[in-house]
């Protein structure tokens, strides 16, 4: 695959997922008291009123900036945070409608990255031509004073952690990992921890909007952008311009509906690329059945856990690199052959295929040098929801219900909603219904095989919205603009251009 073609699958929330770090991926996080503030438009008129500054940002034909936005919007005089701003002007032919904001999902994406390196450059020329495509860094992310919580290596410790752990001790190893990236989050990042909540980041894109001279917000989200940007309806329903929402998320689960979810999404794609990987000639996993490709996949994590394999470097391929490896190709099809390789690879001793898989989509360079996508994640999601889990007795009460969702990846991920349940910080969202009343015609896009966002998800939010309308692609893969299909292509590009939705229900392939 092609480095954009990595970019956009990767980008667009791979956070949702990452087991070890990320079991919970926001869902819904009704405005609290705390996080909606009390601040007054006076209060509010520093930031309104600031300027814009743009330079080049040596990317060319991109701009760069820097916003402020209070770090607690309850006490706005109380301190500032720096958000990184890029965009790419509109090229023309064609009136410019205005500004559309990106971002790609996770939470822990960098907009910025997914800007620069697919949206500007990746979007249908159209669109590009009458928009300035832009994008902020969330707060907490990547260049907008990033949440740190390890070093490299205490990353590559981190990521090799037992996953599926066995006995007692393991259990405790794996509660000590969650317990130490925590505490890390706490003494590199605590001043931040409690200001990085979806509904803060909607609150600061509306300022951006209002600094890019727009009255109204156009925006296409993806993934947990998706939740990001409903968020932003339902704060500000009478300034929703045109509002994509592709791979949509459900606000009103709890996190452990939301894990259980998606563990369900993982195996009905895994499913999808079995059956069609029985049918390849080079198929590491069989070629009798989907069934018993699943088998022979949960043998393989077996014998990774029993004895890691080399990966020609100094960290061997155990079971925990080697799940991330398989999910990471979940999220497009365009992956499969890519997996077939590095599964067969591992089966032969040579665990570098997956584990390249599974640097990718932990965002790690050959360097050792991670980026702060799976720090933010769980910054975000941990705030943005309570734990599904605070003790390892819970988790082992629901793996039954775990497993049976999925009995390739159930284990693990049953697990790994472990993480947030020793945060610092108390949560301050709560499941809710997102209404959006009087906001404009939102659409809301579902992939009937999207593994992170069950496609249940879109129904679910499209009809949650007063003015949503859904979208289908009956296909595989995590979301569906830009990934081939004329037919969600043309919908989605009137939509953005002439303001006209698709019709509710409608489906494409």
């Amino acid at each position: 695959m092609d480095t954009r073609r990595l970019l956009r699958i990767f980008a667009t929330g791979l956070g949702t997922a990452g087991l070890l770090v990320s079991g919970c991926s926001s869902g819904g996080s009704a405005p609290s008291a705390s996080a909606r503030g009390s601040a007054s438009t006076e209060d509010m008129s520093p930031y309104y009123g600031q300027k814009l500054r743009w330079r080049d940002c040596g990317v060319e034909g991109f701009q760069c900036t820097t916003m402020k936005a209070p770090l607690d919007y309850g006490k706005p005089d109380g301190g500032d945070i720096d958000l990184a701003v890029s965009r790419k002007k509109a090229t023309g032919p064609g009136e410019r409608i205005g500004s559309l904001l990106v971002n790609p999902g996770g939470p822990g994406g960098s907009a910025v990255d997914y800007l620069q390196g697919y949206a500007a450059i990746g979007y249908p020329a159209p669109v590009r031509a009458r928009y300035d495509m832009v994008a902020i860094d969330p707060r907490g992310v990547a260049r907008s004073e990033p949440v740190t919580c390890l070093t490299g290596k205490q990353m590559d410790a981190y990521t090799q952690v037992d996953q599926t752990p066995d006995d007692d001790a393991e259990v405790a190893k794996l509660t000590e990992a969650f317990d130490r990236f925590a505490k890390g989050c706490e003494k590199r990042s605590g001043q931040i921890l409690p200001h990085v909540s979806t509904v803060e980041t909607a609150r600061d894109m509306d300022i951006l909007r209002s600094l890019l001279g727009d009255e109204k917000l156009h925006y296409v989200g993806a993934s947990y952008g998706t939740f990001l940007g409903a968020t932003y309806a339902d704060l500000y329903p009478g300034r929703v311009g045109r509002l994509v929402l592709d791979g949509a998320m459900d606000p009103s689960l709890p996190a452990i509906d939301i894990n259980r979810d998606q563990t369900a999404g993982f195996e009905a794609a895994f499913q999808s690329f079995a059956a069609d990987c029985v049918e390849q000639p080079d198929c590491p996993l069989g070629t009798r059945s989907a069934a018993g490709a699943a088998t022979a996949l949960k043998q393989l994590f077996a014998d990774l856990d029993a004895e890691p394999v080399p990966t020609g470097e100094t960290r061997k391929l155990g079971e925990s690199l080697a799940t991330i490896g398989v999910i990471a190709a979940m999220y497009d099809e365009s992956a499969w052959p890519q997996l077939r390789e590095a599964l067969a690879g591992a089966k032969r001793g040579d665990g570098a295929g997956l584990l390249a898989l599974a640097d990718t989509y932990y965002e790690r360079d050959p360097s050792g040098k991670y980026a702060n996508l799976m720090f933010a994640n769980a910054a975000v999601n941990c705030l943005d929801l309570a734990p599904a889990f605070t003790r390892a007795a819970e988790v082992e009460k629901a793996l039954p219900d775990f497993e049976k969702a999925s009995p390739v990846f159930g284990r693990g991920f049953a697990w790994a909603a472990l993480n947030c349940g020793s945060w610092p910080v108390e949560a301050t969202g709560t499941p809710h219904r997102t209404e959006a009343k009087g906001a404009a015609p939102i659409v809301v896009v579902g992939t009937t095989r999207d593994p992170a966002t069950p496609y249940k998800w879109a129904v679910s939010l499209a009809e949650q919205l007063s003015s949503g309308t859904l979208l289908t692609y009956e296909g595989d893969g995590h979301t569906a603009y830009g990934r081939g299909s004329d037919c969600i292509d043309t919908a989605i590009n009137t939509y953005l251009l002439e303001g006209t939705p698709p019709k509710n229900g409608k489906k494409c392939s």
